[in-house]
């Protein structure tokens, strides 16, 4: 566990009983990856539910985070009219909440939230919530991280986007 576990845990406490729609585009998707960080972390009674496929509209990947950890840039979401950003929406409770938070890195202010809208494959489409760089901690020095674009891979593959979109995320 590190030193935000008290603080997620008293804001899943805080929590109303809702739902929240998350898009997921990143590391997360890696369910390998994901268990380690969860046990690491100590939430090994929360489970990401099932999900569904969707692009988010509007949208493409950006590598404008310096991680020491990935030991180079991640990725963010900029605005890119016709683009879009292949993932899964999860329903995620009130109260788990703050787990994502703490997972994609809004705790420690490496992100923030962003509303996007996603087509679901089913056809639906949808309004949820993405993280993304916080603004003030882009920066586009440095090379991509190699391994993060692995676990974005490996993610992707993992999630069942499409391979024309694994082949995309390569070329990063």
């Amino acid at each position: 566990m590190d030193a935000h576990y008290d603080q997620v845990m008293k804001a899943r406490a805080e929590a109303g009983q809702g739902t929240r729609q998350y898009f997921a585009y990143s590391t997360i998707l890696d369910r390998d990856a994901f268990l380690e960080w969860r046990g690491q972390h100590g939430y090994d009674f929360f489970e990401l539910p099932a999900g569904s496929l969707g692009e988010a509209a509007d949208l493409a990947l950006v590598y404008d985070f310096p991680s020491r950890w990935w030991g180079g840039r991640v990725a963010g979401l900029t605005d890119a009219h016709g683009g879009r950003v292949c993932g899964k929406v999860f329903e995620i409770a009130e109260k788990d909440w703050a787990i994502i938070q703490h997972k994609e890195g809004a705790v420690t202010g490496m992100s923030v939230e962003r509303p996007v809208t996603v087509k679901l494959t089913a056809g639906q489409i949808i309004e949820a919530t993405a993280f993304t760089t916080n603004p003030s901690r882009k920066s586009l020095e440095g090379p991509v991280s190699p391994r993060f674009v692995e676990a974005l891979v490996r993610g992707a593959r993992s999630a069942g986007l499409s391979e024309a979109w694994v082949e995309a995320l390569k070329g990063a």
